[in-house]
């Protein structure tokens, strides 16, 4: 009868010493206050009163870094947020060399937002996001470092501007459309006036290809309308016919 009340102790003190880690996370084992070890994943034991023991995950974090109030470089006021993703690569470091390695991670994503964009203009913010995420996650994962934590992406998602601002670039976004299109009808024109220039040096030196062309047009007004069209005949096209008449009348005489 004695040993059921020890057995049954024993049963709750390993229940209590056991523990299990998913694939994803690793514990940070303390004994009597000191870090004796990482372990994990899977069953561990953990000696009760004087083991402590902090899981650590290990997956990808994606943070939201909340909208930040820049002046770019140009003194224009934009209010821009973004989206960290980190993970922790040795979790010892998070858990000692910093209290609280996800809000250290997302205090520091405010602040060098801040001033990254601060040293940018508002056209390099809105054309060069792909430099400037570069470079916000280079800062990041350089000081980060030292807690453990692996900074691999940083993006800028989105940028809001002033109304003021929206409307001054819609107006010259619209300026920069029309300069295109006078741009091109200029062109347009031009490559027009070079062929009919090309098309008059053809007709001066061959004087019949403007009686085919007239023959052509008439053809063609022919067969698209039904009702009467008066159309001129150049003299050029009857001189043969009246050549004809006027030589016998002479040849009688």
């Amino acid at each position: 009868m004695p040993i059921v009340p020890i057995l049954i102790v024993i049963v709750v003190f390993l229940l209590w010493a056991l523990r299990v880690l998913k694939e994803y996370e690793r514990g940070v084992v303390f004994r009597l206050g000191k870090v004796i070890g990482i372990k994990g994943p899977g069953l561990i034991i953990v000696w009760p009163i004087i083991d402590g023991l902090k899981k650590v995950p290990l997956r990808v974090v994606a943070m939201d870094v909340p909208p930040q109030d820049v002046i770019t470089l140009d003194n224009v006021s934009v209010s821009v947020n973004a989206v960290v993703y980190f993970r922790v690569v040795d979790p010892k470091k998070a858990i000692i060399e910093v209290e609280n390695y996800h809000y250290a991670t997302s205090q520091l994503s405010q602040t060098t937002l801040r001033s990254v964009l601060g040293e940018a203009s508002l056209d390099e913010l809105l054309s060069n996001r792909d430099e400037i995420n570069s470079k916000l996650q280079d800062i990041l994962d350089r000081m980060t470092d030292p807690w453990g934590i692996k900074v691999s992406t940083v993006e800028v998602k989105h940028v809001d501007l002033p109304e003021a601002m929206q409307r001054v670039m819609a107006q010259q976004a619209e300026a920069e459309r029309d300069r295109r299109g006078k741009v091109i009808r200029a062109q347009a024109e031009f490559e027009a006036s070079k062929r009919l220039a090309d098309a008059a040096d053809v007709i001066s030196r061959h004087p019949v290809a403007l009686q085919l062309r007239y023959l052509q047009t008439l053809s063609e007004i022919a067969v698209e309308n039904n009702s009467t069209t008066v159309f001129p005949i150049p003299l050029e096209l009857l001189k043969p016919f009246i050549k004809q008449l006027v030589e016998p009348g002479e040849e009688e005489q």
